[in-house]
């Protein structure tokens, strides 16, 4: 018999061959070139993902493995905590560490997923391709992608781990949440202003300017949530949208469009602010994402099996390396996230 961690990597495969139910044969892997298998749900679940990254570990409000400069600032510091449940309250210890959260996909055909294995994924505009641009840094030169977001709690469908408060307003297991193809404002910068008015205050020279400063505190590891419009050296998050300046390196651009991904989530309240005291018994919704709670990890085409890195972290560092020409243009990445919770003991 199966154990439950396989049979739980079982139920979401086929809820992505369920998805693509229906479809003739050509929307299979194989049927296009420029849909590449991922190979995301196999072996490499174990070989290419960096478990050392879920350090350090904090219990009590105080770092018991790991480096404590690891921990973000605001992280809880309490020692106790207690829940309520509406009927009785359990008292705990706090818990705090970086969990994988989800899959963040960046790609140019539309509806491919190399998460799935390369399968094209239905209901999608076939001719809205994108584009990685080719890095001369012109206003004629923009690169546009679609982003596909996964559920992805892999410590607990592999049982390593598991806390009812630790989880709060996750999957338990792994499945699709959202895709750009369905999102008119991803496409349309226009239509993002909507979704975000507030990039017309940020869109001045000295605030651009400001992201010079994230882009140096980003290189030493480390985030500037105040900088909420910027993400290091990978570019402006604002607007909310799937169109960049084409820049030297794609995989800046992949991963700047992941981030935005990310902060489309929080302000629509798909994503909530996992860290700090108040939050230790769920999740609180944050219309601005705090860059400090996240962490990201390229898992295709070339993984980042030994690290992470923080949002806006110089490619140079990490990943200028990791695109394969034509075989592996597009990325895949692990989102980790700082979760802040009450392990409770009754």
């Amino acid at each position: 018999m199966l154990p439950s961690w396989m049979r739980e990597i079982a139920g979401g495969l086929a809820v992505g061959a369920l998805l693509v139910a229906g479809l003739s044969e050509r929307s299979w892997a194989g049927s296009r070139p420029d849909c590449a298998d991922g190979s995301v749900l196999t072996g490499r679940l174990i070989t290419d993902i960096c478990w050392d990254c879920i350090f350090p570990i904090r219990l009590g409000g105080v770092t018991i493995a790991g480096s404590s400069s690891g921990v973000p600032s605001g992280a809880a510091s309490a020692t106790v905590c207690a829940c309520n449940d509406g009927v009785v309250v359990h008292p705990g210890v706090t818990v705090g560490m970086w969990m994988p959260f989800q899959i963040a996909e960046t790609v140019r055909v539309p509806g491919c997923s190399p998460t799935l294995g390369g399968v094209m994924l239905p209901g999608v505009d076939p001719l809205n391709i994108g584009t990685k641009g080719n890095g001369e840094l012109d206003s004629a030169n923009l690169s546009f992608l679609h982003y596909h977001m996964y559920s992805f709690p892999i410590l607990r469908m592999m049982e390593l781990f598991w806390s009812p408060k630790c989880f709060s307003g996750v999957l338990s297991d792994f499945d699709i949440l959202f895709l750009s193809e369905i999102d008119p404002t991803w496409t349309y910068d226009e239509l993002s202003f909507f979704n975000a008015p507030e990039s017309a205050a940020v869109a001045s020279p000295p605030a651009q300017m400001a992201c010079l400063a994230d882009a140096t505190t980003a290189l030493a590891g480390l985030s500037l949530d105040a900088l909420f419009w910027c993400a290091g050296s990978w570019g402006g998050i604002y607007p909310l949208s799937g169109n960049a300046t084409g820049q030297i390196s794609p995989v800046s651009n992949m991963s700047l469009l992941a981030t935005r991904g990310l902060v489309v989530q929080h302000r629509r309240g798909l994503a909530t602010r996992t860290i700090g005291d108040d939050v230790v018994c769920g999740g609180s919704y944050e219309p601005f994402m705090m860059k400090s709670q996240y962490r990201m990890s390229m898992l295709w085409p070339v993984a980042e099996a030994t690290r992470n890195h923080v949002i806006g972290q110089s490619t140079l560092v990490w990943g200028e390396w990791r695109q394969i020409p034509a075989i592996g243009e597009d990325g895949t990445f692990i989102i980790w996230r700082w979760v802040d919770c009450c392990l409770e003991l009754l």
